[in-house]
């Protein structure tokens, strides 16, 4: 049952960083409806390197952006709210739902 409670806890707050990304790309107002270790492997290594691509453009775009005025500051700022729920939450799915299966990343 405790893991019931967890995946609708992670879809609770999935949803709830979906709806900041989606006012902050919506909302008229702030003028954005313009338009490793020894052991690991290659594959490891490169999922690590386009991990990390996304997550510092996902927080660094919508600064730029707000920075040179092609979005407002609160538009920025529900975007990197929206962000950070997400990111924890996926971050929350792996640690929940993570350990304690027959599913091993060393076969990938």
């Amino acid at each position: 049952m405790a893991g019931v409670k967890a995946l609708v806890l992670l879809s609770f707050s999935g949803a709830i960083g979906l709806t900041f990304l989606m006012l902050g790309c919506a909302l008229e107002d702030y003028g954005a409806t313009y338009d490793s270790d020894a052991t690991s492997s290659a594959c490891r290594e490169l999922a690590y390197f386009f991990t990390t691509g996304i997550v510092v453009s996902a927080f660094g775009f919508p600064v730029i952006l707000a920075r040179v005025a092609v979005i407002k500051w609160g538009a920025c700022g529900l975007v990197l709210a929206g962000n950070a729920v997400i990111f924890l939450t996926i971050q929350g799915f792996f640690l929940v739902f993570g350990r304690g299966d027959d599913f091993s990343w060393e076969q990938w």
